[in-house]
């Protein structure tokens, strides 16, 4: 009993404003200089980058015009995520964000796992950041005579995975003239990397290059991070109402039809796309002890920051699904491309020069973020005091920067860009989720102390069931079928690319045989390109097609546990929201955090099964180095408290 004590003890709200002014008193707190419109500026650079320059294509392509609903969606979660955070913020404004919040609300190892958490998602955010920004940088180059080898543009692991899947084209008839771009960049980085001791060289190198000299630039100073965050926010602002004032002209409102091509579950394709298109306001939080008014200003700043890229973002999805079909938008620059589409290559320049200084700002605030995380986690002793050390000249957490440096450019080296997306939605979903929680909580606990700000209350007691029971009800008549066969896990089909990487050389063959044998003309119209000849197909077509194909079962459809194991964090979603209808009646829930904690933990459960199992990995590496040093040497252990 006395270590489950333990594990939860929690800390004073009191002390830890002391213990940051303490530092402060020193010489060891950090320079306050950020105010409302630094702070603003500060989010909307960690908002508007990636997102709109690289995955609002993506996104798009999967849903359509009707992206701009998982826009909203993602906006209001995002939204009432952000009450929670500002009412944190009021009432602890010092370093350490939602891991702070949860050592008050939750208690120390719930704390050490959302630090742990956020460490992760501000590593891998930014490995996507940069990936990104080496996307638009090579293009620039490329257009500029200056052709970097594929092989330095692209991980190991991408470079691999991307060369097996173009062997399976390959082997299904498709032409290496008809690969996408990023196919041919895999396979071609793979066929043609320099061969060191056995080993292919494969490497992202401007992306390392630039965290680099982002690091070293947080390594400096607020002060200089802060005037280069907002000389960019400026530059990008412009180039964003540029793109929806001249692309306006260029919009056919035949292309927004139809407005949900590929359904429902199209939009919500998207959602890890999207979402990373807001990650970032929460970074504030991480900043308030170099606020001049944190209780005042971060508030404002968070809710303004979201409010004005939301707009923008819709915007922009109108212009973009307008001015080109939503089916040419699966590129890593969707900016670029529709205007280089109409034949303003000279735009398309400029938006490219934009991007990269975009995303170099998204990349600066997230350097920004995660030290400060560190440090604080060392503060309260749960890490080694040199991760809370302050340099004597430019007052940032020195060590902590270097250590988030390498955190960042190491994994770069291996992990694909597709799954540090869907961690690093993992890891900022978790912590909304907590945060919102942790409202919850101290609502439900009578003498809890509370902030200046506040969440507006709305009792959840009636309104949230209704809500829940209106939308099962919704889905149930609306999507019967879809439902049922959900619950009854009945067997779904493999796309085409799957499945081909699923057959062997022999198997394909006999399927091409059987296609000639049953469609001579339209299998020879396709040129003997399988993949072309199936995705000509409809729905119907299609799973007819592939219901007669002379393969096992198994290659056709994913069935049992190979396909339960993917809607378990829906599961966990439904028995949350059950088990929050029980609360709401218990302790008369305050609306605004009930729906946060819903909405954001219902976007986790759109991410593949495969990121779950990496994040749970990365907490359990967490744990043991808790349970190894933090549990111990945690200044609430030493001082006997809990």
């Amino acid at each position: 009993m006395a270590l489950l004590d333990n594990l939860f003890r929690k800390k004073n709200v009191d002390d830890a404003i002391a213990s940051a002014d303490r530092e402060s008193e020193h010489g060891g707190g950090l320079q306050k200089s950020l105010g409302v419109v630094d702070l603003t500026a500060l989010g909307i650079a960690a908002i508007i980058g990636a997102g709109i320059f690289s995955t609002i294509g993506s996104a798009s392509f999967n849903g359509g015009p009707a992206v701009v609903f998982l826009f909203i969606f993602t906006a209001l979660a995002c939204g009432f995520a952000a009450f929670a955070y500002a009412e944190f913020a009021s009432l602890i404004p010092v370093s350490g964000s939602a891991y702070t919040y949860s050592y008050v609300a939750f208690g120390e190892l719930i704390a050490w796992i959302i630090g742990w958490a956020l460490i992760m998602e501000y590593a891998v955010g930014n490995i996507t950041v940069a990936v990104s920004w080496s996307g638009y940088f090579t293009g620039l180059c490329a257009s500029a005579g200056w052709h970097i080898p594929s092989w330095a543009t692209i991980d190991y692991v991408s470079a691999r995975d991307g060369f097996e899947a173009a062997n399976g084209l390959l082997k299904a008839g498709t032409p290496l003239a008809s690969f996408t771009d990023a196919q041919r960049e895999a396979y071609d980085a793979w066929s043609n990397a320099p061969n060191i001791g056995g080993l292919r060289t494969i490497l992202d190198l401007p992306a390392i290059i630039m965290s680099i000299l982002i690091t070293a630039l947080v390594y400096v100073g607020i002060k200089e991070s802060k005037t280069t965050a907002n000389a960019m926010v400026v530059l990008k602002l412009i180039v964003v109402l540029l793109v929806i004032i001249v692309g306006a002209f260029y919009v056919d409102t035949t292309n927004w039809h139809p407005f949900t091509p590929n359904g429902f579950g199209g939009v919500m394709a998207g959602v890890s796309s999207v979402f990373f298109a807001y990650i970032g306001f929460d970074a504030l939080s991480t900043t308030a002890e170099e606020c001049k008014n944190p209780q005042r200003d971060l508030p404002r700043a968070m809710v303004y920051s979201i409010v004005l890229c939301t707009a923008l973002y819709i915007i922009i999805a109108l212009v973009l699904t307008g001015m080109v079909s939503y089916k040419e938008l699966d590129v890593n620059d969707p900016l670029a491309y529709v205007f280089s589409k109409i034949n303003l290559k000279w735009f398309s320049g400029i938006i490219a020069v934009s991007a990269v200084v975009a995303m170099a700002g998204v990349f600066l605030v997230f350097q920004l973020g995660q030290p400060r995380i560190w440090m604080t986690m060392s503060r309260d002793g749960l890490l080694p005091r040199r991760f809370s050390k302050i340099h004597p000249t430019f007052r940032t957490p020195a060590f902590s920067t270097v250590i988030t440096g390498l955190f960042v450019v190491v994994p770069m080296l291996f992990i694909p860009s597709d799954t540090v997306l869907d961690l690093c939605s993992m890891g900022t979903l978790f912590a909304f989720v907590l945060v919102c929680a942790g409202v919850l909580k101290l609502q439900m606990t009578p003498g809890s102390p509370r902030g200046k700000f506040r969440t507006p209350y709305v009792n959840a007691k009636w309104v949230y069931p209704a809500m829940l029971a209106g939308m099962a009800l919704f889905l149930s008549m609306q999507y019967q079928k879809d439902t049922t066969d959900w619950i009854t896990n009945a067997r779904e089909m493999y796309d085409a690319e799957t499945m081909f990487s699923r057959l062997s050389e022999s198997e394909i063959a006999g399927v091409k045989t059987y296609f000639a044998q049953q469609d001579s003309a339209g299998f020879a119209a396709a040129g003997g390109d399988l993949a072309q000849y199936l995705d000509a197909m409809d729905a119907g077509a299609y799973e007819t097609a592939i219901e007669n194909m002379p393969i096992p079962e198994e290659e056709k459809y994913a069935s049992g546990w190979d396909l339960f194991q993917h809607k378990i964090p829906m599961w966990l979603f439904i028995l949350t929201c059950l088990w929050l209808v029980v609360l709401s009646f218990r302790h008369n829930l305050s609306l605004i955090p009930v729906l946060g904690l819903v909405f954001c933990f219902y976007m986790m459960a759109q991410i593949p099964a495969k990121s779950w199992f990496g994040f749970f990995i990365w907490l359990v590496i967490g744990l043991v180095i808790y349970f190894g040093y933090g549990y111990a040497n945690s200044k609430l252990a030493k001082s006997g408290t809990g």
